[in-house]
């Protein structure tokens, strides 16, 4: 992952009471829920597309992904702009909080059950400020049929 003595720098955002972060540097821009049109049979998480200064991004709810309740949208809910082999996806969280640097030997092996987040999902958790965050790894959110899927769907309507 990351040598012992570097850092790695992180945007903390939220899903249910959960604190996860992702790499800044997979972040191409965090912004503000947009007008979503939707795809007929499209799988029940992806939310629909947005059409984002001309690329057309598939919106992936985070939470759906992971099982967890749906919440109403509201005015911090925000979509994180990532890219995922070669792909521009939106993630919907219920909040982003901050970014944060942490220190690569602190970053710890993700237990087993990490709240109703399958391991897999995770590179790893930290501690910080007291706060148990867990470290997104939006590589492995899909398998590779889904990541495929989700590229069609982006190249269907412009770049992808």
């Amino acid at each position: 992952m990351h040598s012992d003595n570097s850092d790695i720098q992180v945007a903390c955002f939220t899903l249910d009471d959960n604190i996860y972060a992702v790499d800044i540097m997979r972040i191409r821009e965090i912004i503000k829920p947009q007008k979503l049109t939707s795809l007929p049979k499209a799988p029940p998480y992806v939310e629909g597309i947005i059409n984002l200064r001309g690329s057309v991004i598939p919106v992936i709810d985070l939470r759906k992904r992971f099982d967890l309740p749906v919440r109403e949208i509201d005015s911090a809910v925000r979509l994180l702009i990532v890219r995922v082999a070669k792909q521009l996806l939106g993630f919907v969280v219920d909040n982003v909080t901050e970014v944060i640097t942490v220190p690569a030997r602190d970053i710890k092996p993700p237990p087993q059950i990490a709240g109703g987040i399958g391991a897999q999902y995770l590179l790893g958790v930290c501690l910080f400020q007291e706060a148990l965050i867990m470290l997104l790894n939006i590589d492995t959110i899909f398998t590779a049929r889904e990541a495929s899927e989700l590229g069609l769907i982006g190249s269907m309507h412009g770049e992808g």
